[in-house]
């Protein structure tokens, strides 16, 4: 397997998250310039956070149109998978490959801090290795992660399992007190609606070692990593992979 991540001008987080890949997983990993129009035949791809292309226009607006990016949407129609974090989700957002957009912090304040993450469906590469109910310590850092979308759209996600986390208490509880950013009904990630995409606000890439608070971030990572495992040895199909 061989993942790649995605770097912007404006990217900083782009090397926390190849060093989870590399140092952590030791799994090949390999940087792909937003200029490029190239995969480099990756198996996932990761989206870091950041603030590519300096967030004008407003977070994600530009960096939808760069020639990676548009690799990167043929890539996620043909099945691929593909990890947007934070300023990732942004751009996953602005690139049509997920539903919603993320908006100011209700606060109208940049947040960066400790939260709590309920798992709210196992049923996705990026989850297989959690449980629904699973509460996860995995750190915030954003002034657009607000996310919103509409009536009709929360309620296939609610409908279709595609709501991955939700802001919770240290118990898994959801109250408006743990939404730290006012995101609708506390969602901090989403997946596709072919459930290979997930974005999500919280960074995994910075909790991914005891060393920096929390290892819970590399649970994702594990799990996005298991599930190539097992597609690559063909052993079951993608639709039971989920299950």
């Amino acid at each position: 397997m061989k993942f790649g991540v995605l770097v912007f001008p404006g990217s900083n987080c782009d090397q926390d998250t190849y060093h989870v890949i590399s140092e952590i997983a030791q799994k090949p990993v390999t940087f792909l310039w937003h200029d490029s129009s190239s995969l480099e035949n990756c198996d996932a791809i990761l989206v870091p956070g950041g603030f590519a292309y300096g967030d004008y226009l407003r977070t994600g607006a530009i960096a939808r149109f760069s020639p990676v990016m548009q690799s990167v949407k043929r890539f996620a129609s043909e099945g691929g998978l593909v990890l947007g974090i934070c300023n990732g989700f942004q751009i996953l957002c602005e690139a049509g490959l997920l539903p919603g957009a993320l908006m100011r912090n209700a606060g109208l304040r940049y947040i960066c801090k400790q939260v709590y993450l309920r798992t709210e469906t196992a049923r996705s590469p990026f989850t297989g290795a959690l449980q629904k109910g699973d509460v996860l310590k995995i750190p915030i850092g954003h002034m657009e992660g607000n996310y919103f979308c509409d009536a009709e759209t929360l309620a296939r996600l609610e409908r279709e399992d595609r709501i991955a986390f939700r802001y919770s208490t240290a118990e898994g509880e959801i109250t408006p007190e743990a939404n730290p950013n006012g995101s609708l009904g506390n969602i901090a990630g989403v997946l596709s609606e072919g459930r290979n995409v997930l974005g999500m606000m919280p960074h995994p890439d910075r909790s991914a070692e005891a060393l920096l608070g929390s290892s819970d971030g590399y649970k994702i990572f594990a799990s996005l990593i298991d599930y190539l495992a097992v597609r690559e040895k063909g052993s079951i199909s993608q639709e039971l992979a989920l299950r």
